[in-house]
């Protein structure tokens, strides 16, 4: 059965946002915990203007969560279809 047109478009959504690079990257990152943009800036070796703007679109599809830690925002993987996304991409790609 064909899935409804809104689902198929957030589904192209979460493909578009794994299709990048450094946004891959910080979803990786935040497999193995929470994490604060600096510490995702220095894993991802990229801007901390350019981590905040990945994790902003991020957000936006639901990938990731965020929670406030005193002027501190933590981040860190909505759900375990994440993270079975991103494994399932590497054993792919690792074939």
């Amino acid at each position: 059965m064909m899935p409804d047109d809104e689902v198929i478009y957030k589904a192209t959504q979460i493909f578009s946002a794994l299709a990048d690079s450094t946004r891959f990257k910080i979803l990786a990152s935040l497999e193995e915990g929470e994490l604060g943009v600096n510490e995702l800036q220095k894993l991802c070796e990229v801007s901390q203007s350019a981590v905040s703007h990945q994790l902003r679109l991020l957000r936006d599809i639901d990938l990731v969560r965020a929670r406030r830690e005193g002027k501190r925002v933590i981040y860190k993987l909505s759900d375990d279809h994440v993270i079975s996304m991103l494994r399932e991409g590497i054993e792919h790609a690792s074939e």
